[in-house]
């Protein structure tokens, strides 16, 4: 189990003997909050919830540079991978998970932002169990180093998760957990750029 962060806090990505991590992956994952409804046969079905997980990335001045989502798979500098779009919740674990080359991630992006959006619009009244955390790949056996729980719900169809900022050679996770509203994560720039 990797430590677990509150909202805000942040956590170095450099390893006990001062190496910093390399391939990182970003697991986010959630549960319908929505109470099983009867089917047709008399078995329970539960409520889908299709959230969408991204990355933004962002330059030292706050400039927008690129995005990874469900339409762009792969970031332009080829350092960020979305492993494919979840539409439904289901099943234990990650839901989406994103693969991070930090090594490889363009020297002009400073931060990267990662959102879950809403794009049928459902909101985070309908979620449970939402998380985000971070994955060493670059170790044996692929230990999760941080664990970041959202303990928020409300009436928003987005939230800005979590973010990795780049400070020379080294990276550090933050844990944020702001609210935001839109479909996609071009809706929710504003909120993720006020993450910075």
């Amino acid at each position: 189990m990797g430590l677990s962060l509150q909202k805000g806090q942040t956590l170095s990505l450099t390893k006990q003997n001062g190496d910093s991590m390399t391939n990182v992956r970003l697991g986010l994952g959630w549960d319908s909050a929505v109470p099983a409804k009867k089917g047709f046969f008399g078995g329970k079905k539960t409520v889908e919830i299709d959230l969408d997980a991204s990355a933004v990335m962002f330059a030292a001045d706050g400039k927008h540079l690129d995005t990874v989502f469900f339409n762009q798979l792969t970031s332009k500098d080829g350092s960020i991978r979305h492993t494919g779009d979840n539409l439904t919740g289901a099943g234990d674990g990650d839901d989406e998970t994103m693969m991070v080359n930090l090594p490889a991630v363009s020297p002009a992006v400073q931060h990267i932002v990662f959102v879950i959006t809403s794009y049928s619009q459902q909101t985070f009244n309908m979620v449970e169990n939402a998380f985000c955390r971070v994955i060493d790949d670059s170790a044996a056996g692929s230990p999760e180093v941080a664990r970041y729980d959202l303990t928020e719900s409300g009436p928003y169809t987005a939230m800005v998760m979590s973010k990795l900022s780049r400070n020379g050679n080294a990276w550090t996770f933050q844990a944020i957990g702001t609210p935001a509203n839109g479909r996609t994560p071009g809706d929710v720039l504003g909120a993720a750029a006020s993450a910075l």
